[in-house]
């Protein structure tokens, strides 16, 4: 098996097989677990005891202009700069033409001095149009929650705590609309980072962090606005209702070619996944404490699914679907005495919904911390995609009907097999769709139909065997058909994998990129899924998550499933 640690692997293990882990409707229900990126990167804020605050406070008394927080880690110092400004609410906008923010920020190396504060306030604010250096890691944005912002000010500058039933409905007072990292715009790339800054080489960490801050800034803001507006009467916001307040976020098109494009990360991302997995269904002992933990998480579950607001029907059917199957999975757990996990998954898989059953592999992963601590450092890959030159072409194609039977069966002759093509729009850089036999632009089609790519060689393969004799090297094949080169290596080289490809038509007509934005949201650690179209989606971060004043007080991890608290003051 290719895979970024040996050690993950152990072939003593059931693993499920990756026609069914890699079926792109069930990864399309993925919910996040405790080695997602942001569970990861807090409890190790937590554990390190990072000492974070606010050095530097230049605001007005709406809350406009700068802050400057300090970070000091086992490791190094950095520097997390945001500027805040008045945005005309008819110009804010969470679509990526924007070019106008709430606020914008950047996490970087070292202290900030004057000199370089006017460098990065020249530059950040601009986003895509300024140049960051190479010191700066995270160049981020986000505008206000306007609706949710003013409630929370207006009910603390009169003294009154907000109401929860406001507070359920959006669960964040800003939302991010792009997290840039990995040498974009002249920042550090990534082998910098995960080399010079080992406080941030884990995957996204950086990213996650910045997010985690911007909802620091966003409680501080609003505590602060309402304190200058009334000092005699307001209030500060408790810190349960506070934890309850996390981060949004609107995730389009630009995040679901990552998926496409990576494929040895994210078949690591899944095999650590379903190690855990396997690991419980194998070494999970069930006894009464695990029992009683397994009921508590459950119905946690069942409220947080209870308490998630959107205005998508699908989305909400599909909740009220889950969490009714939740409630009979509960029943028939309390009924029948199982003496091992996988009693519990089989019942599920036959008769629970796939959304059903993905929400029980994450309460078993929540049960049993300890037995997936040792893979949270396995998640990082150096991804390297070889031409097996000397392969035979007969077993070139053997592998091909093996690892790729999922792309051999889409009937490509069926024009809505083929009916969407992804380009990037000139303005932005950021993928758009279009429709093949309707729109122009197929010309600049970016490299995503990974099945299509797929039936196209082995069929000039066959007709090449036919030619040229099995035994007739690959080598041969590619420097023959040089446009099968990309793709024969990215065959071979994720044959070794265990899980290889996401199986998804991403050229066809109906397909739903949403489910590649949920299953990548999963793994950062981002629930409360609000569609707004099959090709968009606003999320929440970091809700329940601890706060800033947390860290050397509490080590807990415990925010899986994010409810409401019980009490508000």
């Amino acid at each position: 098996m290719v895979m970024a640690e040996p050690h993950i692997c152990d072939e003593r293990l059931d693993y499920r097989p990756a026609n069914v882990v890699m079926d792109i409707n069930r990864l399309g229900t993925l919910y996040p677990y405790p080695l997602s990126f942001m569970r990861s990167l807090v409890r190790r804020i937590l554990r390190e005891k990072w000492d974070i605050k606010r050095s530097h406070i230049d605001l007005c008394n709406e809350g406009y202009g700068e802050v400057i927080y300090s970070i000091t880690t086992p490791n190094d110092l950095f520097s997390y700069v945001v500027f805040s400004k008045n945005l005309d609410p008819n110009i804010r906008s969470d679509r990526v033409i924007a070019e106008d923010w709430d606020m914008t920020v950047t996490l970087c190396q070292g202290e900030v001095d004057a000199e370089r504060l006017d460098f990065l306030r020249q530059n950040v604010p601009l986003q895509e149009k300024g140049r960051m250096d190479s010191r700066c890691i995270v160049l981020s944005r986000a505008n206000k929650s306007a609706r949710n912002f003013n409630y929370v000010v207006d009910r603390l500058s009169s003294g009154l705590q907000p109401d929860l039933d406001v507070m359920a409905k959006v669960g964040y007072l800003y939302r991010t609309t792009a997290v840039y990292g990995s040498g974009k715009f002249g920042m550090a790339d990534w082998d910098k980072v995960k080399t010079q800054y080992p406080d941030f080489a884990s995957p996204f960490a950086a990213e996650m962090f910045s997010c985690f801050l911007i909802r620091d800034f966003s409680l501080f803001q609003a505590d602060r606005v309402a304190a200058n507006r009334t000092a005699d009467k307001a209030v500060k916001m408790t810190d349960a209702i506070r934890r309850y307040v996390g981060i949004g976020n609107a995730t389009g098109l630009g995040m679901a070619p990552y998926l496409i494009n990576h494929p040895l990360l994210v078949n690591n991302w899944i095999e650590v996944r379903e190690t855990a997995l396997a690991r419980i269904q194998r070494d999970g002992a069930i006894c009464d404490v695990k029992r009683g933990d397994f009921l508590c998480l459950a119905q946690k579950a069942m409220q947080h699914l209870d308490e998630i607001s959107t205005d998508n029907a699908d989305q909400n059917t599909i909740n009220s679907k889950a969490k009714a199957d939740m409630s009979i999975l509960v029943d028939w757990f309390e009924d029948v005495q199982i003496s091992a996990w996988y009693q519990l998954t089989e019942y599920a898989e036959s008769h629970l919904s796939v959304e059903a059953q993905e929400l029980l592999n994450v309460l078993l992963l929540e049960l049993y911390p300890d037995l997936m601590t040792d893979l949270e450092d396995s998640l990082s890959l150096d991804e390297v995609y070889a031409l097996q030159a000397d392969m035979p072409v007969g077993d070139l194609k053997a592998l091909i009907e093996t690892h790729y039977d999922w792309a051999l069966n889409i009937d490509y002759t069926d024009p809505k097999t083929q009916g969407i093509f992804w380009y990037r729009s000139e303005e932005k850089m950021e993928p758009r769709l279009g429709q093949r036999f309707e729109e122009p632009g197929a010309a600049n089609e970016m490299l995503l139909g990974i099945g299509w790519y797929v039936c196209e060689s082995y069929r000039d393969l066959c007709t090449f065997i036919e030619d040229r004799g099995r035994e007739t090297t690959t080598a041969r094949f590619v420097f023959e058909n040089p446009q099968h080169r990309y793709i024969t290596r990215r065959m071979q080289t994720m044959a070794k994998t265990r899980y290889g490809e996401i199986r998804i038509n991403a050229i066809d007509l109906d397909v739903l990129p949403i489910h590649l934005l949920r299953c990548k949201l999963s793994f950062f650690g981002v629930g409360k899924f609000d569609p707004r179209s099959r090709m968009w989606v606003r999320n929440t971060m970091f809700q329940g998550a601890p706060l800033i004043s947390d860290i050397g007080e509490s080590t807990a991890d415990t925010w899986c499933f994010p409810i409401r608290p019980a009490v508000s003051g």
